[in-house]
């Protein structure tokens, strides 16, 4: 799946490539499942053209599951015909494909549908790469805004995971949903500062934004705007707000954090022993990727989209 022009979901095609190849330290994968990112759904829109520059024809997916056929040199620990989940490389994506080549990856767990596994890494990277960051661990609060979404239905079992309390907002229809993941649900919007202090009357420590345009209210609750981690918002700055975004090692740009990619081992882990799943919002064949970047841009349905081979 590629675009060769920024424009509405229908500028996502299918398009016959050269097969790609494992290189040093790589695998290659016949992918089963990928994940649809919403950050490319920005992307493809334009929207991030100031802040992530791409060269078209541009590639889409970042993370993918699927049965190990190539092994690049130097590569040990995985075998031809395992099936595992992981990610690309931040700048060659094309993980939406056929074949798409990992440059981390972890065994599938069992439990596991391939939908699920398809649409993870990307998830657990960015989860377990804000909650480093807020240093989130056992006896704390931690608030996630936009809690059902595919990054915030993953972030906070994480979080759970680390032995903190969380709260997420969400819609009320999803209040079920988030109950079910072991978060305390509440509504997003006017009045949250006052809703989330009647949960958390002994204060929040930690405020992960996955949605965007209730800073102030996120500040006032966290008590300090370095308590809380945006990937939404692109007016953090403004309120002096970290926003977080992945990059490779050597990329000093303007939000970079360092790659997670101890994340994959960590939720294959918590997979292992029942505690993490990752809830799917829809699924789609490759040839519909258009769909499903329409659905991305309109839907708050819980959970990850994902591309199905």
């Amino acid at each position: 799946m590629q675009f060769s022009d920024y424009g509405p979901p229908g500028v996502v095609h299918v398009a016959e490539v050269e097969a790609p190849h494992a290189g040093p330290g790589t695998i290659r994968i016949a992918v089963r499942a990928s994940g649809l990112s919403v950050g490319e759904t920005l992307i493809r829109a334009g929207t991030l053209r100031d802040l992530v520059p791409v060269a078209f024809p541009y590639r889409t997916g970042f993370d993918a599951a699927g049965v190990v056929d190539q092994i690049g040199a130097g590569v040990t620990g995985v075998d031809v015909g395992d099936p595992v989940f992981g990610m690309t490389s931040t700048t060659g994506r094309g993980a939406n494909a056929d074949h798409a080549v990992l440059t981390a990856w972890a065994p599938k767990p069992v439990g596991w549908s391939w939908e699920e596994a398809g649409g993870a890494a990307g998830t657990v990277e960015t989860g377990i790469r804000v909650l480093d960051r807020l240093r989130v661990g056992a006896g704390h609060t931690v608030l996630v805004q936009g809690a059902a979404g595919g990054v915030g239905a993953v972030a906070v079992q994480l979080a759970a995971a680390r032995g903190a309390t969380v709260i997420g907002t969400a819609a009320e229809r999803n209040h079920d949903f988030l109950r079910s993941l072991g978060v305390t649900p509440t509504t997003y919007g006017p009045g949250l500062v006052g809703r989330v202090r009647a949960l958390a009357p002994h204060g929040v420590d930690a405020v992960f934004d996955c949605a965007r345009g209730a800073l102030p209210d996120l500040i006032a609750i966290a008590g300090d705007p370095a308590r809380v981690v945006t990937i939404a918002d692109f007016a953090a700055a403004a309120h002096g707000v970290h926003f977080s975004r992945s990059a490779p090692a050597g990329d000093t740009g303007a939000g970079a954090d360092p790659l997670a990619v101890h994340s994959l081992d960590i939720a294959a882990g918590l997979a292992g022993q029942g505690r993490l799943r990752v809830p799917v919002a829809a699924a789609f064949p490759l040839t519909g990727a258009a769909a499903a970047h329409d659905l991305a841009g309109r839907s708050h349905a819980p959970g990850k989209i994902v591309l199905v081979n």
